[in-house]
């Protein structure tokens, strides 16, 4: 697989970028924007990590745990109110992060294997 080509990490790159973003456009409530904008910057930059280096199987297990701590966060830092937008990116772009890092996690096994001399 080459660099910069993977579309899982592009996506979780763009839910880092959304996280983010949504977190300095939104009214705060409770811990949304430290939370948000942390994430989303970690997002992005384990997104932009596993996009030069595709074959980093431990960033693709990063960035999974980066997407659950992302789905959690709306508990963790006291904005679950299930009418808060915060609350439903977080969810939402938690759940995709997740989904995306687990589809990535085979491929890049199977590219660090080809990298690996036999």
């Amino acid at each position: 697989m080459k660099k910069w080509t993977r579309w899982e990490d592009w996506v979780a790159v763009g839910v880092g970028l959304v996280a983010a973003v949504s977190a300095l456009l939104m009214p705060a409530m409770g811990a949304s924007i430290p939370w948000m904008l942390t994430l989303g910057i970690l997002l992005i930059a384990a997104g932009v990590v596993n996009l030069a280096m595709p074959g980093l199987v431990a960033m693709e297990y990063v960035q999974l745990a980066l997407g659950a701590l992302l789905f959690v966060a709306p508990w963790l830092g006291g904005y679950a109110d299930m009418q808060s937008a915060a609350a439903w990116i977080s969810w939402i772009g938690g759940a995709v992060a997740v989904i995306v890092a687990a589809l990535a996690i085979r491929p890049a096994m199977q590219m660090h294997d080809r990298a690996l001399p036999h």
